[in-house]
């Protein structure tokens, strides 16, 4: 096992991050910029290192500054978290190629899953669904006309290198396919420096469920169940729950099955999410998050499984000590995240000073922050702060206890996304399980 791992990130990962090297008698070390230098997750770690100005580019986008300060550490191993150089493939590849572990799936699958054709080529092979549409680049608006005729529209026009909706356009009819096309692949190249794209049908309302994966260098892959994100807002996560209300017990076994055939066949090693989209009792493959996701820990309440643990001892060389009939997702289980924004002013990010933090207490809930009272949310990174968790024996007892877990939160200096989640758990349609990805916007935001 590792003796020393240096973080290279911040804020409420930083802190999970922590916590795992903490049970597992290691050495946690953490970075900072300008911003951070009094931050939990400095005054968390065992060590901390300064590297950068505020601005993420200058510091917890700097590849030579985190491998700098790994070194000056004597660190054994660079865990990345999530956002930030998660997922890029170059870092990954720096740091294999360093004295140092990476704590994360190797460079090269990266690589495979972080160009959306080549992952789409992968999971047809392993047959697994994936939505009707290319599996190589398209350049010209006549295979665009010629796709839509064969499939109808809306048709989705999609960055090879995309995510979060970015390089996504939607084409209703053959008017807007030229302009359409042009702007994906120059949002393509902006955002992801790859001016790639392909088709695919776009699904008017689907529900959005992922499928929580590990894998070790054995050769062994478990799934630990599924998580339902359909509650968004322009391609951004809200809330996250599990199980799928949804799935029936067929489907949600064969949606496992499917994200572990295809995550074997990749060679998949360490902590990802598989993505899905359902809509009319199909469900269809869209991308691997080959990272931890801001929602795991909604996972690990269920399952009884420390996700971010076995990201440390998988990258250690450790096998996976639990078959797959030993995953037993018990109850049912809310993430509702936490932001500095004004849900009444189209989510505004607000940073300020948590005058007074709160957090709630007492069964079913568990609270996963990287701020204290007192603490400045700072203006140049993302704006989630906190997540609540609340968990029952079903979704029903979640619901109910999702509402005093809110009321008993108190956060003063700075806006915050609760008044949303409140308003939600009141909303029929989330109730009663109408909502899919659009219903936010479609019904509770009228955009």
């Amino acid at each position: 096992m590792f003796e020393r791992v240096l973080i290279a990130n911040r804020e409420e990962i930083a802190v999970r991050i922590i916590q795992a090297c903490t049970d597992l008698d290691i050495d946690a070390i953490a970075v900072y910029s300008d911003a951070d230098e009094d931050a939990k997750h400095v005054r968390m770690a065992d060590e901390a290192y300064h590297i950068g100005g505020s601005k993420a580019k200058d510091s917890y986008l700097n590849q030579d500054a985190l491998l700098e300060a790994a070194r000056a550490a004597d660190a054994d191993a660079i865990h990345p978290g999530y956002g930030f150089l998660a997922e890029n493939e170059s870092f990954a590849a720096n740091v294999e190629e360093s004295e140092f572990a990476w704590i994360g799936p190797p460079s090269d699958v990266m690589a495979d899953f972080g160009e959306k054709t080549k992952a789409r080529k992968i999971m047809e092979s392993a047959d697994v669904p994936i939505v009707p549409g290319t599996t190589d680049p398209v350049t010209s608006a006549d295979e665009v006309e010629a796709f839509a005729e064969e499939h109808g529209y809306p048709v989705a026009i999609k960055a090879d290198g995309g995510g979060g909706g970015r390089g996504l356009k939607i084409v209703h009819e053959p008017s807007q396919i030229d302009s359409k096309l042009q702007e994906a692949i120059r949002e393509g190249d902006a955002y992801f420096d790859n001016p790639n794209v392909y088709l695919e049908k776009f699904l008017e309302s689907p529900r959005h469920i992922e499928v929580q994966i590990i894998g070790d260098e054995h050769g062994n892959v478990r799934h630990l169940g599924e998580r339902d994100c359909s509650i968004q807002r322009r391609q951004q996560k809200l809330l996250e729950e599990s199980p799928s209300p949804v799935l029936d017990d067929d489907t949600r076994a064969e949606l496992w099955e499917a994200a572990c055939r295809g995550a074997a066949a990749a060679d998949y090693v360490n902590a990802g999410t598989v993505e899905f989209l359902y809509e009319g009792g199909e469900f269809y493959f869209i991308e691997v998050n080959a990272r931890i996701q801001v929602e795991h820990a909604v996972t690990e309440e269920l399952t009884g499984i420390d996700l971010v643990t076995w990201q440390l001892r998988v990258a250690a060389g450790e096998e996976l000590s639990f078959s797959q009939d030993e995953v037993d997702p018990r109850g049912a289980a809310m993430e509702f995240r936490i932001n500095a924004e004004d849900p009444d002013n189209d989510f505004t990010p607000l940073p300020g000073t948590l005058s007074t933090y709160e957090p709630p207490r007492g069964i079913g809930v568990r609270v996963d922050d990287g701020v204290d009272e007192g603490d400045s949310i700072a203006p140049f990174y993302d704006s989630m702060f906190a997540k609540l968790i609340v968990t029952g024996q079903d979704r029903d007892e979640v619901l109910a206890r999702s509402k005093r877990t809110l009321d008993e939160t108190t956060i003063e200096g700075v806006p915050t996304t609760i008044p949303f989640h409140r308003r939600l758990l009141e909303d029929d349609g989330f109730i009663s399980n109408e909502h899919t990805t659009k219903y936010v916007e479609r019904e509770l935001l009228d955009e």
